[in-house]
């Protein structure tokens, strides 16, 4: 299955590629910001299939009429390798910020997810300019600053087994993102879309496997379906433009301005839920938008 476009090649310009990073960026932090109100009213792993599904429905739809691509055997390697790192990365963040702060967990395994395809990048030869590297330092800076919530007195305080769950999370997350910056460049969001599917089978499995003891242990209240569908399906999105925008830009600069999300996440979270944000974490979003700049620029 191939088509061919114009709208997809890769001489667009260099700066489409850090613009879908970013779109993309936008949207994950847009997915978690649901997500997150979806795993208040009842478990995440009840939360997971749904989510999974509705996000692998509306990709292969993208991947089918809309953004052109060739299906091929690379797609279902690509796609079962990116499924077998992104599955156990997100069941590990979950497991980090059930026993630790999350202002010390989110920008952990944010910079540890950054760092895996930053490094890959380099390696392959990304040429990276001077004020990319800056870029990427502000970059860090501001997830760090953005992620730092107000101290309370019941905040647990992080023990090493959570630092270590913290960064094998964050190294899975970056190992899933370099994959999927790596598959062949015809592919369109296949590979994306194929990660999706093993990603439901494998969270899928889990939930059934541990049906007796969650139907055991519920949260009262309806399921959350809208909120579970939504965030599945602005997630997968996510998925396919970081794919895109690492066919159009460097991986390096592309997996920096991607892994912005937790700006996006608070900047929701203060508009709709009216949670103040802290000086600093104004100073971690002023920090992000400045290293967005710089990165397009790079």
């Amino acid at each position: 299955m191939c088509r061919n476009s114009k709208l997809f090649s890769r001489d667009d310009g260099s700066l489409v590629g850090p613009l879908l990073a970013l779109i993309s960026s936008f949207t994950w932090g847009l997915a978690d910001f649901l997500g997150g109100l979806a795993s208040r009213r009842t478990r995440i792993v009840r939360v997971l299939p749904i989510s999974y599904l509705s996000g692998a429905i509306i990709v292969t739809i993208f991947s089918v009429s809309l953004i052109p691509g060739e299906l091929n055997s690379d797609s279902y390697i690509y796609g079962f390798f990116a499924a077998f790192f992104g599955v156990p990365a997100i069941a590990l963040l979950y497991v980090a910020l059930s026993r630790g702060p999350m202002g010390i967990v989110s920008p952990i395994t944010a910079l540890m997810a950054g760092f895996v395809p930053v490094i890959t990048g380099l390696l392959r030869g990304d040429n990276v300019t001077g004020i990319g590297y800056f870029g990427m330092a502000l970059a860090a800076l501001s997830v760090i600053l953005v992620s730092q919530e107000k101290k309370s007195e019941t905040a647990r305080p992080i023990t090493l087994s959570t630092l270590l769950i913290c960064m094998a999370s964050g190294t899975l997350i970056g190992s899933y993102l370099t994959v999927l910056g790596s598959a062949p460049s015809n592919q369109g969001i296949w590979t994306s879309t194929i990660a999706r599917w093993f990603g439901f089978i494998f969270v899928g499995a889990f939930f059934l496997m541990r049906l007796k003891a969650i139907s055991k242990d519920e949260k009262t209240g309806p399921f959350p379906w809208t909120l579970a569908i939504v965030a599945g399906i602005f997630d997968a999105s996510a998925n396919g433009i970081y794919q895109i925008a690492t066919q159009k830009g460097m991986l390096s600069i592309v997996a920096v301005l991607a892994s912005l999300y937790p700006a996006a996440t608070a900047l929701l979270a203060r508009y709709f839920l009216h949670e103040r944000l802290r000086a600093i974490q104004n100073i971690g979003v002023v920090l992000a938008l400045a290293a967005a700049v710089c990165l397009t620029m790079a």
